[in-house]
């Protein structure tokens, strides 16, 4: 056996779009420093395991929030655009889970610190998702109301029956982290890395090169792929609301998967196993991951994560 320890491995663990909310809980500060603190009880489990850790976020329900507060003072200050919410939110968010951590790694007297990330994410100016927006964001509005905004500021807009008329933006995809090498480096030191939240600030270089913000709003999950492949994490960890993927979901022959290969993977979803708005994202940025040298993949959700890193539960994902 050689002398020389292993360097740990890096984990990036991508915490759901509600993690900081249950549901039916109000978007306040203090719901999400105890959903922070409870999460963050969780993902101890990685520490105790050796793990270099980057934790990545999802921010729908804050910059939700964010949108509203905009419309609601838009008669006395100019509404900021959505790269720039998103950045709110990465801040705000961070700085939550951050103190969470921070609060922990103190109270076991570890000297691992914690920092958050103002991460972008560059995007192909010439996606076809950026001319055809699909992604509701904000709350729903009357008609008369959508009807004015789409014609004042180019939003484009879509009637949920039942529910009222809403804002939707384009989720292009991502190609590259910005700071990835930044947070490599930090991560590799033993400090613990947020980064990418709210899928990160989609960016894309305009015909000076460049960088300008985008109206848009990245997929947290595929992104946090790019980002695990970019920094050669190890594993890539998708926390969900349910415990293991699942064929035939609410059916009476529902049937949890235990481990896929990537094969296994791409026939279900070829089958339409895994629904766009629902496990889809999360299985194919699992996928993206492992197709590019990425070696294991898991999804699971918090409370089940020490169970399924020991190999009793969650569904794992690995090579051919």
């Amino acid at each position: 056996m050689s002398d020389v320890m292993r360097e740990p491995p890096i984990v990036v663990v991508a915490l759901g779009g509600h993690a900081f909310m249950g549901h039916g809980e109000p978007t306040k500060v203090e719901v999400y420093e105890r959903r922070a603190a409870e999460i963050g009880d969780h993902l101890m489990t990685l520490i105790d395991r050796n793990y270099n850790i980057v934790i990545t976020h999802g921010n729908g329900p804050q910059v939700g929030n964010l949108v509203l507060k905009n419309e609601a003072a838009k008669d006395e200050f100019e509404p900021d655009p959505l790269d720039v919410l998103v950045a709110h939110t990465q801040g705000s968010l961070g700085y939550i889970l951050q103190q969470a951590m921070l609060n922990k790694l103190r109270r076991m007297e570890m000297r691992r610190y914690v920092v958050t990330f103002v991460t972008q994410v560059l995007v192909n100016g010439n996606d076809p998702a950026i001319q055809n927006p699909t992604k509701p964001i904000g709350p729903f509005y009357e008609e008369d109301y959508a009807k004015q905004m789409a014609a004042e500021k180019g939003w484009n807009i879509v009637h949920q029956p039942a529910r009222g008329w809403r804002r939707v933006v384009p989720s292009p995809m991502p190609l590259k982290v910005v700071q990835w090498d930044t947070i490599r480096l930090t991560v590799k030191e033993g400090h613990i890395v947020i980064a990418c939240g709210g899928g990160g600030i989609p960016i894309t270089r305009n015909a000076d090169d460049d960088y300008e913000g985008v109206e848009a709003v990245v997929d947290k999950d595929l992104s946090s792929a790019v980002l695990a492949t970019q920094i050669g994490a190890e594993l890539f960890i998708v926390l969900s609301d349910v415990p293991e993927v699942y064929i035939n979901y609410n059916q009476p022959n529902q049937t949890p998967l235990a481990a896929l290969t990537i094969n296994q993977t791409e026939r279900y979803m070829e089958e339409g196993q895994f629904p766009p708005g629902s496990m889809g994202p999360k299985v194919q940025a699992i996928l993206q991951f492992l197709k590019a040298g990425g070696k294991r993949g898991l999804i699971t959700t918090p409370e089940s994560l020490e169970a399924a890193l020991d190999g009793r539960g969650g569904t794992h994902f690995v090579g051919r």
